[in-house]
């Protein structure tokens, strides 16, 4: 059926709309990254600089230790993302694929789980790091923030395998597998979307990360991360927003290349969870 040129102008409105309003921060941000000091104090603030002072990234990449900060950031999440897919993965699919007494009542309590707040675990989390003298290692956050990673993840990945017919198992176990083994070389390699989909969403929460960061490293600088690390560039009695942008560029860019690169798993494993 052919759509109606006003419906065709609605749509189209309203993605570039969208478009507009999501990609307008990101715009101002290169944009508060290019401009002097003076012309940020100025108002009305200007769209684009006369002067884009695009050697400011050099600066701040040479001035600022910005790959160490990134290297400890990659180093927390990457952690994170392997912990909670190792625990999320067993999880859901033993919540998909056995049935036991109180099995859904266990799944809504591991989901509710996520609905607590980050900060509401910051003190029990600080004071058991204390104890184990791990303050201030990067294992505190691949610790703390696969708490808040593993809850989500699980549910995720319980309703994808529920997706996936349990005869494919059922053959592989035929052919002499065991049941963890078809687990690891039938049901895995199908569920390519849903993992790629959960380790993004796993990655992301873990790098975007500051509360935690700044109560457990705020005394160990040669692990402070990222956003860690951008937060101590504001000055006592001035400071200079446009370097603060541009090193929140170079934290942006990772992100942006890890999704371009999961953009076809992404769509499918976020959508596949909900059918039934």
């Amino acid at each position: 059926m052919r759509r109606s040129p006003l419906k065709s102008a609605l749509l189209y409105g309203s993605v570039i709309g969208s478009l507009a309003v999501i990609l307008f921060p990101v715009y101002w941000l290169f944009v508060t990254a290019l401009s002097t000091t003076f012309e940020l104090s100025g108002l009305p603030p200007s769209f684009w600089p006369e002067n884009p002072q695009w050697w400011i990234f050099g600066k701040v990449w040479s001035e600022r230790p910005i790959p160490r900060w990134l290297t400890n950031s990659a180093i927390a999440a990457i952690g994170s993302v392997v912990l909670s897919m190792f625990v999320s993965v067993l999880a859901g699919y033993a919540l998909s694929r056995f049935r036991v007494r109180g099995g859904h009542s266990l799944g809504l309590f591991i989901l509710t789980a996520k609905m607590l707040p980050a900060t509401l675990l910051v003190i029990p989390l600080f004071a058991l790091f204390s104890r184990l003298g791990m303050l201030g290692s990067l294992w505190t956050l691949i610790f703390a923030h696969s708490t808040l990673i593993i809850p989500f993840t699980t549910w995720m990945l319980k309703g994808y395998f529920d997706t996936i017919p349990r005869e494919l198992e059922q053959a592989a176990m035929v052919d002499g597998c065991s049941p963890l083994g078809a687990m690891l070389r039938v049901i895995l390699p199908v569920s390519a979307p849903g993992l790629a989909a959960t380790a993004l969403y796993a990655f992301v929460l873990s790098w975007a990360d500051y509360a935690y960061a700044r109560t457990f490293l705020v005394n160990a600088q040669s692990n402070w991360t990222a956003n860690l690390g951008i937060a101590t560039m504001r000055g006592e009695y001035t400071t200079d927003w446009n370097e603060i942008s541009a090193a929140a560029v170079f934290v942006a860019i990772p992100i942006i290349l890890i999704y371009l690169f999961l953009e076809r798993y992404l769509v499918g494993g976020l959508t596949a969870g909900s059918e039934k």
